[in-house]
């Protein structure tokens, strides 16, 4: 899951089950015929729920981006390259991965029609990802030429920071909104080693940068593993007492070659423990339409989310 910590004298995490929050219906009940074996009132509750979401919709929106749950998909996601000048060891082999051939990937006219396309649909958030997008030699002009041709209200990005020093200025003026930065530890060495590669400072004089550039909030996601980072939730949390952050706790999740396993797991419930042994006054917080982690607030603090692995 995915912890989030904001300023402003507040404090969340956000914790998510699509299926749950929806209908009610928690996966883990579902048999193996497809029945959920709950009471039938559960179930006359939980279509009800799915009635009012249709009747939430004022206007017509595309049904190419509405789901079975008729939730309404206003955010894009779209990676400009596989490339990445990290090798994070959750994330990515020592070696590196194959990657495809340059002419096969999206031009940045493509990128600007896709998104075109997509805003047609209804599309009113795009965030450019990677690999690490900020390797594009293009991504200053593809972020201008998005807020300018494509219609799209919010362009957001997220970067390993390792580069936000040389760019974000440009990419401010360009007209870049929304900045997340991947931060999985606030020690040096710590940082090398499970990145593979220096540049902590370099990381921490970008955010600060974004900082000063008025970006409202910064986002950190910072993936949490037992025995690694876990010591340092409350660390993250403290961070957004006096700066303007939203720090987003997320669960070490499987990939090939990341060397994932059972033992390296600290869960939600756990970061969510953590948190509350220092501070017991922490709130949930509502959520919004499509949040995809749940909110927690600690009074005087900041915010934090969490989002669980599926």
């Amino acid at each position: 899951m995915t912890m989030l910590l904001q300023s402003k004298c507040r404090a969340d995490f956000r914790l998510t089950n699509w299926l749950q929050s929806l209908t009610g219906v928690s996966r883990k009940r579902f048999n193996s015929d497809g029945t959920t074996g709950i009471a039938p009132a559960a179930v006359r509750s939980s279509e009800k729920r799915l009635s009012d979401l249709r009747a939430d919709f004022i206007k017509p929106f595309s049904q190419f981006l509405t789901d079975n749950f008729y939730r309404k998909h206003t955010y894009l996601r779209i990676s400009l390259t596989e490339k990445c000048n990290l090798r994070c060891r959750y994330c990515m082999p020592e070696e590196g991965v194959t990657l495809t051939r340059n002419d096969l990937l999206l031009t940045k006219d493509e990128v600007v029609k896709l998104a075109k396309l997509f805003v047609d649909q209804g599309v009113d958030k795009i965030r450019l990802t990677g690999g690490e997008p900020l390797i594009r030699s293009d991504v200053v002009d593809i972020v201008q030429r998005l807020k300018q041709e494509s219609g799209v209200k919010t362009i957001g990005i997220t970067t390993n920071g390792i580069l936000l020093v040389r760019k974000l200025e440009a990419l401010r003026r360009a007209g870049l909104d929304q900045l997340n930065v991947s931060l999985d530890t606030l020690v040096p060495p710590k940082f090398e080693f499970i990145s593979r590669q220096r540049g902590w400072d370099k990381v921490m004089n970008g955010i600060e940068l974004a900082l000063r550039l008025g970006f409202d909030p910064v986002k950190i996601n910072c993936v949490v593993m037992k025995g690694f980072n876990d010591d340092e939730i409350c660390d993250f949390v403290a961070l957004t007492e006096k700066k303007n952050l939203d720090v987003r706790f997320i669960e070490y999740m499987p990939f090939d070659g990341n060397k994932w396993n059972r033992d390296k797991i600290f869960s939600y419930r756990d970061m969510l423990k953590s948190v509350e042994e220092r501070w017991p006054q922490i709130v949930r917080i509502a959520d919004k339409q499509n949040d995809t982690s749940k909110g927690y607030k600690i009074p005087e603090i900041g915010r934090a989310s969490c989002r669980e692995r599926v």
